[in-house]
């Protein structure tokens, strides 16, 4: 069976989604695309065959031919995406984050839990990147030693217009919270945020670049620079720091990439650095969406989950209290309820 999908919201991601399905992704199809701008869901949607363009994601979702649904519209708008698709038996993955705070996540986890099943996947995509994959591997084997601390960054070349201030939490660091949990197998406890001056190329108004740092309850200390305006290209680095070694993804290129190529020539070295996250972590999420057709086809739900959505809202709230009042907030915690063991 091939897999019919709506894609919702035909922005910049929604468009490269729908691209993906269309020529990467085996097993699938997309089915029916919908977007607010008619236009510019009209111009994504051209040339693919069967494929229904709608303003209304309610209608892309009744479209014929439609088994799944792929959420890629802004933040605000992925809870009702979610809940109508629920209430269709439809199975989604939804782009990060999963809604913009712990309140609106909590009752998108409620309402499949009502449901008995998983029918929802969260698109934290830097799961399904290699460099990661190999760095998780390592920390899970344990041959270093207990992991210490993470030492990452996230650059962005240029902030769009709309960027906040809080926005460098909920929808920038909230890739560092969700890999911090996926590569320790720790929670975190706890989230500081320390300002300084803002850099001259910032917006006005916009507070960038800040250090984040989380506490967790395997004892681990994590930094996350974020810098969403370095001007020089797209770069997302990890480094642990264990007891017996160092293991570092994103810095000096390598047999994965990660890093990008690596040139020496006439005593001078040089590396091209990708300008965006669609070139970077293209490989990421041509994996990500072809192993959520493929459990989807077999009828289950895999990868991260709504609880590892609220969870990662949760550090983002006290990420953004931290922002506000420049103290250490402790994150909310929360049992994991047995639908999500």
């Amino acid at each position: 069976m091939t897999l019919g999908i709506a894609v919702i919201g035909t922005g910049r991601m929604g468009a490269d989604h729908v691209r993906r399905i269309d020529s990467v992704t085996g097993g699938a199809r997309v089915a029916a695309v919908a977007d607010l701008d008619a236009q510019r869901a009209g111009a994504v949607a051209a040339g693919i065959e069967g494929c229904s363009v709608h303003t209304d994601p309610a209608a892309a979702m009744s479209a014929p031919g439609v088994d799944a649904v792929l959420i890629a519209s802004s933040g605000p708008a992925h809870e009702a995406a979610l809940l109508d698709a629920f209430a269709r038996g439809l199975p989604v993955l939804c782009e990060k984050p999963l809604t913009p705070d712990p309140a609106g996540t909590l009752r998108v986890m409620e309402a499949e839990r009502r449901l008995g099943r998983r029918l929802a996947t969260v698109g934290f995509m830097r799961r399904y990147d290699s460099a990661y994959q190999n760095l998780q591997r390592v920390l899970e084997r344990g041959e270093l030693g207990r992991a210490l601390m993470l030492h990452c960054r996230h650059r962005n070349v240029a902030s769009p217009s709309f960027f906040t201030t809080e926005m460098l939490i909920r929808d920038s660091v909230v890739h560092e919270a969700d890999a911090t949990r996926w590569l320790l197998g720790q929670e975190i406890t706890a989230v500081q945020v320390l300002r300084p001056r803002p850099s001259s190329y910032a917006p006005e108004g916009l507070g960038d670049p800040q250090l984040v740092l989380f506490e967790t309850d395997g004892g681990a200390v994590v930094d996350v620079e974020i810098f969403v305006n370095c001007g020089f290209g797209y770069e997302v680095r990890c480094e642990a720091v264990c007891e017996r070694g160092t293991a570092s993804i994103g810095g000096s290129g390598g047999a994965d990439g990660a890093g990008g190529l690596l040139t020496r020539t006439e005593g001078r070295a040089a590396r091209a650095i990708p300008q965006d996250f669609t070139v970077r972590f293209a490989d990421a999420y041509d994996r990500e969406v072809q192993a959520w057709v493929d459990a989807t086809r077999r009828g289950r739900a895999e990868g991260a989950s709504v609880w590892d959505g609220y969870a990662a809202a949760l550090v983002c709230e006290a990420g953004v209290r931290a922002q506000h009042s420049g103290e250490r907030v402790r994150v909310q915690r929360a049992e994991r309820p047995a639908l999500y063991a």
